[in-house]
C-alpha cells in the first residue's frame, strides 16, 4: 500500500507556505538592497534627483518630462525624509514591491500555481530585478508598467470582478506608462494581439463601449501634460518612442546586446551586471522559446511573440534598455519550467514515487538559480572593483557639522537640492567661511586654498577613490 502524500496536512497548505516564504524573501531582499547593496548612489541617481527637484505641480510645463510618476514619488520622498540614500531609493523599493506582487498575480493567472511560485522565486532573485529595485532611477518602471498592463488586460479578458475597476485601472496605468520611454511598445503589442487574434478580438467586441470610452477619457486627461510637451518639443516624443537622435552603430549595438544576454564567459560589472540572466535561467528560457513556437496559436504565445517582435528593433537601437525585456523573458522562463515539469509528469503519470523523485533535481535546479543569482548580485555590487566606484556614499559621509560646502560646478545642482532640505548647509563653488568642507572633485582640481589648511580628511574603504571630503580651516 503506497503512501498518499496528498493526505499530509502540510501538503494542503504547500502553496500558502510557498507564497509566505516568497513574501518574506522579497521583503528581506528589498531592505537589504535598499540599505546595504550597493550601499551608495550612482551618477544616474544624482541626475534623477536633480530632475525630480525641477517638477512643480502648479506648472504644467514642468510635468512634461519622461518618467513623471517616478519623479513625483521621489520628490515626495525627499520632501518627507530629506536628501539621503534611503529617500532617493525609497520610491523604487515601493514600486518594486508593487511590481513583484503584480508579477506573482500575473503568473498565477497564466500558469499553474507551482510554476508561478517557482518562476516568481527565480525572477525576484535575479541581479537585474534587485538592481533596478534599489536604484533611485526610473528603471523599475519598465517592469512595473509591463506587469500591470498585462495583468489588468488578463483580468479584463477573463471578465474578473469588479469589471469596471479593472477597465479604469488599465487606462490609468496605460496613460501613466506613456511617460516612460519604450513602454508604448507593450501597449502596441496588446493592441495588435487584440486585433489579430480571433479569441481576443471576440472578447474586445463584447466589452462595453461606454465604459471603454470613460476609461479612455480618464487616460487622456492623465497624459495631457505629455501631449502638450511633445507638441512644444518634438524631441520628447522621439525619446518616448526610443528613436535615437544619432544614427546608431549597428555592429556595436548588436555586440553589446550579445554580451548583455549571452556573454557568460566575459561577464561585465560596470553600471549593470551582465549577462542580465544567468546561464541556467537562459537555458530554461530557451525551452520556453521552443514551447512558445509549438503553441504559437494560443493567446499567451501570440502576445509574447508580438511583444518580442516589437522590442527587437527597439533594443537594437537602444541596447541599454534591457529592463524592457524582463517580463517577456520571465514569461518564457515560466513557460520553460512548465514544459520541463509537464514532460516529467507525462513520463510517470501514475507513479507517485517517480513524480516526487523528479521534483528533487527540479528543486536543486531552482535552488541553484536562486542562490547563484543572490550571490552574483551581492558580491558583484559590493566587492567588484569595477562596480563599487560607480556608487558614492558621500551623503552618509558628509560631516554633520558642515556649514559651507564647496563643490564643483557640475556637482552644484545636486548639492543645491541637498541645501534646500538642510538649512545648515550652504553649497557654493567658492570658499568664504572660516571653515568649509570641499568635495573630492574640488580637491582634485584645486589641490590647495591660499590661507587655509586641511584639518581633516573623510575617507572610505575604496581603493583608489577613498578620499571623499576635505575639511579646511583658515590659518591664523
Amino acid at each position: 500500500m503506497g503512501i498518499d502524500f496528498t493526505s499530509f496536512y502540510i501538503y494542503r497548505f504547500r502553496y500558502w507556505i510557498g507564497y509566505i516564504f516568497l513574501a518574506l524573501l522579497l521583503t528581506c531582499l528589498l531592505v537589504f538592497a535598499g540599505l546595504y547593496t550597493p550601499g551608495g548612489i550612482s551618477d544616474q541617481e544624482v541626475a534623477a534627483v536633480i530632475k525630480s527637484s525641477t517638477i512643480t505641480l502648479t506648472d504644467i510645463n514642468s510635468l512634461a518630462v519622461t518618467n513623471l510618476p517616478f519623479h513625483l514619488l521621489q520628490q515626495a520622498s525627499i520632501s518627507v525624509f530629506g536628501v539621503s540614500d534611503f529617500s532617493i531609493k525609497l520610491p523604487s523599493l515601493i514600486l518594486a514591491l508593487v511590481a513583484a506582487v503584480g508579477l506573482v498575480l500575473l503568473l498565477r493567472r497564466w500558469f499553474k500555481p507551482r510554476i508561478a511560485l517557482l518562476a516568481s522565486l527565480i525572477a525576484i532573485t535575479t541581479g537585474q530585478f534587485l538592481f533596478i529595485a534599489q536604484s533611485g532611477t526610473p528603471g523599475i518602471l519598465y517592469v512595473l508598467w509591463s506587469v500591470w498592463l498585462l495583468l489588468l488586460g488578463t483580468l479584463i479578458a477573463k471578465r474578473a470582478a469588479p469589471r469596471l475597476l479593472w477597465k479604469i485601472l488599465f487606462f490609468v496605468v496605460a496613460a501613466l506608462s506613456l511617460y516612460t520611454p519604450l513602454s508604448i511598445y507593450a501597449l502596441i503589442a496588446l493592441a495588435i494581439a487584440a486585433v489579430l487574434h480571433p479569441h481576443l478580438r471576440y472578447i474586445l467586441g463584447q466589452l462595453s463601449k461606454g465604459r471603454l470610452l470613460a476609461g479612455f477619457v480618464i487616460g487622456l486627461i492623465i497624459v495631457t501634460p505629455l501631449l502638450i510637451g511633445i507638441a512644444r518639443t518634438p524631441e520628447l516624443g522621439l525619446s518616448i518612442l526610443g528613436v535615437p537622435t544619432e544614427w546608431p552603430n549597428w555592429s556595436a549595438n548588436l555586440s553589446l546586446l550579445f554580451h548583455q544576454y549571452m556573454g557568460f564567459m566575459s561577464a561585465s560589472t560596470t553600471g549593470l551586471m551582465t549577462p542580465v540572466f544567468g546561464l541556467g535561467s537562459m537555458i530554461i528560457i530557451g525551452f520556453g522559446v521552443y514551447k512558445l513556437i509549438k503553441t504559437r496559436d494560443s493567446t499567451q504565445s501570440y502576445l509574447i511573440i508580438i511583444w518580442l517582435l516589437c522590442l527587437i528593433p527597439v533594443l537594437i537601437t537602444n541596447p541599454l534598455y534591457t529592463s524592457v525585456t524582463f517580463l517577456p523573458l520571465v514569461l518564457l522562463m515560466a513557460t520553460g519550467l512548465s514544459s520541463l515539469l509537464g514532460y516529467w509528469y507525462r513520463l510517470f503519470p501514475r507513479n507517485p514515487y517517480a513524480r516526487i523523485a523528479g521534483l528533487i533535481p527540479l528543486v536543486i535546479l531552482v535552488g541553484a538559480l536562486i542562490l547563484s543569482g543572490l550571490e552574483r548580485y551581492v558580491y558583484g555590487y559590493h566587492y567588484d572593483p569595477k562596480t563599487v566606484p560607480n556608487f558614492s556614499q558621500d551623503l552618509r559621509l558628509l560631516p554633520k557639522d558642515t556649514g559651507q560646502l564647496v563643490v564643483s560646478a557640475d556637482e552644484l545642482p545636486f548639492y543645491r537640492v541637498v541645501q534646500s532640505h538642510n538649512k545648515t548647509i550652504t553649497a557654493t563653488t567658492t570658499p568664504t567661511a572660516a571653515t568649509f568642507t570641499a568635495t573630492r572633485r574640488v580637491q582634485q582640481a584645486s589641490k590647495s586654498y591660499s590661507g587655509y589648511v586641511i584639518s581633516r580628511i573623510i575617507t572610505t574603504t575604496q581603493q583608489d577613490t577613498s578620499d571623499r571630503f576635505y575639511v579646511y580651516t583658515r590659518t591664523p
